[in-house]
């Protein structure tokens, strides 16, 4: 049993706050705005609610509506407006199989440029990618030297391989510039999986958050970012934990080491054993 299988058992299904019918009119669900200033007399208003609040009111109601214009349900219905959006170089926000995430097309220095300055990140902190599928990982990443059957053991699943980027990588040099290895994602989520697919190439991803502050498990969270998405993607609460994916690298011949414990250490490490693969030592 991999480790999608292993944690799917413990997992509660994901509840959308919005159904798809409900997103349908306009795209996006209605507040009850307008409806409150028409019947404003039977909550004791009457000539007395100010044309100063009325206006205030009505700036809110427009305000709101263009919070949501950019809020969509994370079904496959709606994937390929974000394929289209990552085209052109702008960036969307996704669900996870662990937390919310902002993606881009991994291979336009415009779009990843865009991403680091809304979180206010380093640029010195390098940007994962994310696949559709397991077998598209050789296209970005060296894999011939990784034991047969262990990337599909521990993807799709809550779990970032740290891999050699080898010069036959199909990754843009200005993605993560002066380093030779990749953070490499296949999470255990349909939507971000259909976009990628979708896209072609790698998908840069990174948690939908200003950078140093909690991580984002509802959309909800990272409200005061929208306005720079083309698009939000509802996935609901995510049953998390907050501790994102484990990361593990894999950048040495029959070695791992841990660089994040995450949501699936335990799963991992049998996973990584029974490869027959040793933990890296310390460096002294």
């Amino acid at each position: 049993m991999n480790i999608p299988e292993r944690i799917a058992v413990r997992l509660p299904q994901l509840v959308f706050p919005f159904s798809e019918a409900f997103y349908n009119h306009n795209r996006v669900p209605k507040l009850g705005f307008v409806p409150f200033l028409t019947h404003k007399r039977h909550l004791g208003l009457g000539q007395g609610f100010s044309k100063k609040m009325s206006s205030s009111m009505e700036n809110c109601h427009v305000d709101v509506q263009n919070k949501l214009e950019v809020v969509r349900p994370a079904t496959e219905v709606y994937a390929q407006e974000g394929i289209e959006a990552l085209k052109a170089g702008k960036v969307i926000a996704v669900p996870t199989d662990t937390l919310y995430g902002f993606a881009c097309d991994a291979c336009s220095l415009e779009a990843v440029s865009s991403i680091y300055e809304m979180k206010g990140r380093k640029h010195t902190s390098p940007l994962a990618i994310c696949v559709g599928d397991v077998s598209h990982i050789k296209h970005f990443a060296v894999t011939e030297y990784l034991p047969h059957g262990l990337l599909d053991s521990l993807l799709p699943g809550p779990v970032t391989v740290i891999l050699r980027r080898g010069e036959s990588s199909a990754l843009e040099k200005s993605l993560n510039p002066g380093l030779d290895s990749v953070g490499v994602r296949v999470p255990d989520c349909n939507f971000i999986r259909a976009v990628a697919r979708g896209l072609g190439k790698a998908v840069a991803l990174t948690s939908a958050n200003l950078s140093g502050q909690p991580s984002s498990l509802c959309i909800k969270d990272f409200e005061n970012l929208w306005n720079r998405c083309a698009y939000v993607y509802d996935g609901g609460a995510l049953p998390s934990n907050g501790a994102g994916s484990t990361i593990v690298d894999l950048t040495l011949p029959g070695k791992y080491k841990i660089l994040r414990p995450g949501s699936a250490r335990e799963e991992t490490l049998a996973i990584l054993e029974k490869h027959s693969l040793v933990e890296e030592a310390p460096v002294i």
